[in-house]
C-alpha cells in the first residue's frame, strides 16, 4: 500500500474509533447551582468554568456508561431563598442524578433537606460549615470543614506569625462566618491568645468604619474577618484609612480575583486558607491549570478546582457503583477514597467530609501566593 493511502487509511480509522467512543443516547444530567450573578458571582463563576470543563473532559473519554453528560445550571443571584427553588427544579423538572453547589454554607443548606429528602446526592464544592452535610446522608463535600480551617488559622497566627491580640469582624447573617470565628476563638485563646474585641456586620455592608474604630482602641495586632471577598476587600481599605494596621485574617471566602480588584494595596500582608492554589506542582494541577487558562485567559482559584473535582468524584462514583441509580450512587460517594483529584487526594470521612490540606495564601506585592500547606 503507498505511504499516503496508508496515512489516509489510519486516518479514516482513527476517525471512526473517535465516532464510536463519543457518548451517545440521552444524557446524564448533573445540576448546578450557584451564584452566577448577585453579590458572591464570581465564586459562581469560578464553580461553573471548572464544572464545565471536568464535564468537557469526561465527554471527551467517552461520558458515563457511553451517555454524554449534561451540566444544567441555575442561578440563584446569590438571593436567600433561590437556592431552594433551584434544587426543586433540577430534581423535579430536570431529572438530575446529583446536585452540585453552593460554596456559601447558608445557601447550601437551603439546598440540603430538598435533596436529602429526595435521596438525590447533593455535592458541595466548598460549604464548610459542620452543619452542611450533617443533614443527612445524602450530602457530601470535597473540602475540608471549618472546624480544621478556624483551628488552622488560629495556629498559624499564634506560632507562625506571632500574633497575640485578635479581633473578631463577623458577618452575623453567615452560617459560615458565625462558625468560622467560633473555632478560631476557641482555638487561639486555647493557645495563649486573647480575644479583644468582637463586632458584627450584616452580609451587605458596605460601611464597617463603625466597627473598626472601635476595634482601633482595642490594640489588637490581627483582625480575623471569616466573611467573602467583597467585604474583605472593603475592609482592608477602610481600615487603614483609618490608621488600623492590624494583620487582616481570613479563610476561603477571600479566594476570589476580585479580593485584589477591591482591596488594591490595602490588602498587602493579608493572610487566608484556601483549599488549592494554582502554584500546585502536581501534574494533575499542571495540566488544569493549562487547560484552564487555554479556554478563560486566567488562573484558576480554589473553587473552580474544587468544582472541577466535585463534577469527577461523582462520575467516579457512577462508574464504581456500575450504575447512576441515586441509592447506588448515594452508596459509592460515602465510599469514595484516596480519590486522585485536581485539589490532592481526596477521601470522604464517615461524615461525608473530605480529610484535605489547607493552603495558607499571602498577599504580597499585589499577589496572592502560596506561603505554607497543612495538613490533617
Amino acid at each position: 500500500m503507498l505511504p499516503r493511502l496508508r496515512l489516509l487509511v489510519a486516518g479514516l480509522a482513527l476517525a471512526a474509533l473517535a465516532r464510536a467512543a463519543a457518548p451517545t443516547g440521552e444524557p446524564v444530567k448533573l445540576g448546578f447551582f450557584m451564584s452566577v450573578t448577585g453579590r458572591d458571582a464570581s465564586f459562581g463563576e469560578a464553580a461553573l468554568r471548572g464544572s464545565r470543563l471536568a464535564v468537557d473532559d469526561l465527554n471527551a473519554a467517552g461520558g458515563i456508561f457511553g451517555r454524554p453528560v449534561e451540566l444544567i445550571v441555575e442561578d440563584n443571584r446569590s438571593l436567600p431563598g433561590e437556592s431552594a427553588t433551584a434544587a426543586k427544579k433540577l430534581i423535579a423538572r430536570d431529572k438530575v442524578i446529583a446536585l452540585i453547589g453552593e460554596c456559601a454554607s447558608a445557601r447550601t443548606l437551603e439546598a440540603a433537606p430538598i435533596a436529602q429528602a429526595a435521596g438525590i446526592p447533593l455535592v458541595t464544592p466548598a460549604s464548610t460549615h459542620p452543619k452542611v452535610t450533617a443533614v443527612g446522608d445524602c450530602i457530601f463535600r470535597v473540602c475540608f470543614a471549618d472546624p480544621f480551617q478556624g483551628a488552622v488559622l488560629a495556629t498559624y497566627a499564634w506560632r507562625n506569625l506571632g500574633l497575640r491580640r485578635a479581633a473578631l469582624l463577623i458577618d452575623s447573617t453567615a452560617p459560615y462566618s458565625v462558625g468560622l470565628a467560633d473555632v478560631f476563638a476557641k482555638t487561639f485563646t486555647a493557645l495563649g491568645g486573647a480575644i479583644v474585641a468582637s463586632q458584627k456586620y450584616s452580609g451587605d455592608a458596605k460601611d464597617f468604619r463603625a466597627q473598626l474604630t472601635a476595634i482601633r482602641s482595642t490594640q489588637a495586632d490581627t483582625l480575623f474577618l471569616p466573611g467573602y471577598y467583597v467585604a474583605a476587600g472593603l475592609v482592608a481599605q477602610q481600615a487603614r484609612e483609618l490608621g488600623l494596621r492590624s494583620t487582616l485574617l481570613g479563610g476561603d471566602g477571600f479566594e476570589a480575583p476580585q479580593l485584589i480588584e477591591i482591596g488594591g494595596t490595602a490588602l498587602e500582608g493579608t493572610v487566608y486558607s484556601t483549599h488549592y492554589s494554582a502554584e500546585s506542582k502536581a501534574p494533575a494541577s499542571r495540566r488544569f491549570v493549562t487547560a484552564y487558562q487555554a479556554r478563560y485567559g486566567s488562573v484558576p482559584v480554589g473553587l473552580a478546582a474544587l468544582s472541577y473535582d466535585s463534577v469527577q468524584v461523582i462520575a467516579d462514583a457512577a462508574r464504581r457503583a456500575g450504575s447512576t441509580e441515586r441509592g447506588a450512587l448515594k452508596k459509592a460517594l460515602a465510599a469514595t477514597r484516596d480519590f486522585p483529584g485536581i485539589t490532592g487526594r481526596t477521601t470522604l470521612d464517615e461524615h461525608r467530609d473530605a480529610i484535605k490540606d489547607a493552603a495558607i495564601m499571602m498577599v504580597r506585592g499585589g499577589q496572592c501566593v502560596l506561603v505554607d500547606s497543612i495538613r490533617p
